[in-house]
């Protein structure tokens, strides 16, 4: 019987290492491979998909375009669960203010850049940009069969945990329906999306202990 494989898309960019040691962590009692790629042909012959983004937006998106990587994620995207993180959250969206740069439009909305200046916390000190630490991640609720639900990825996962986050742009979907965990820095954010088979977080899941695991382990057995 062939293993399962998860494809971490290897493209130039991203926290690879950090994000290919958690998925490898809990595929091993799973019985599934883990591939770090930059070979297109993996990425369409993966069940799973891992893409993870750092650093400047535009650079991500060049540098997917350049690798030959960009039609096997949309690929991808179309036919299989999809996993973004950080940077390869935001790429999912229609465009970001970081550089004014287009994303991939695989979900409606944009990118935003924090606008805290000058503004305080409730300790009394100032806003920082980047946020850079833990913070709580609420789950948004959905209308599903009559009763308010949270997405299935957070099975296991509790309301309110903590994740683990650095940046300076956070994703705003046009659906409020698409956010379906949000954080709170200086006004209430997605800090994850999705859509259909598409998850994805703006915080580290592999940075953020146990409960980060829980989510990539989520996502071996996810059947949307």
């Amino acid at each position: 019987m062939t293993r399962k494989m998860v494809a971490v898309v290897d493209y130039g960019s991203g926290n690879l290492r950090s994000v290919s040691q958690a998925v490898m962590h809990v595929a091993r009692l799973a019985d599934v491979e883990v591939r770090v790629t930059s070979n297109p042909q993996d990425v369409r012959d993966a069940e799973r998909v891992v893409l993870p983004g750092q650093g400047h937006m535009g650079d991500c998106m060049r540098e997917l375009s350049e690798s030959g990587l960009l039609d096997a994620v949309l690929h991808a995207a179309a036919h299989k669960p999809l996993f973004g993180v950080c940077v390869g959250m935001q790429m999912l969206l229609d465009r970001s203010e970081e550089g004014n740069t287009p994303g991939l439009g695989l979900i409606a909305g944009d990118v935003r850049r924090f606008q805290l200046q000058g503004r305080t916390q409730p300790d009394g000190s100032r806003f920082k940009v980047p946020q850079m630490g833990w913070n709580q991640v609420h789950h948004a609720l959905a209308r599903g069969q009559g009763a308010a639900v949270s997405h299935p990825m957070w099975d296991g996962v509790a309301d309110g945990a903590y994740f683990y986050f650095v940046h300076s742009y956070y994703a705003q979907p046009t659906e409020l329906t698409h956010s379906v965990g949000e954080a709170d820095y200086g006004g209430r954010f997605a800090a994850a999306i999705a859509r259909d088979n598409l998850f994805a977080t703006q915080f580290h899941p592999e940075k953020s202990a146990d409960q980060g695991l829980r989510l990539y382990r989520n996502f071996l057995h996810w059947q949307p």
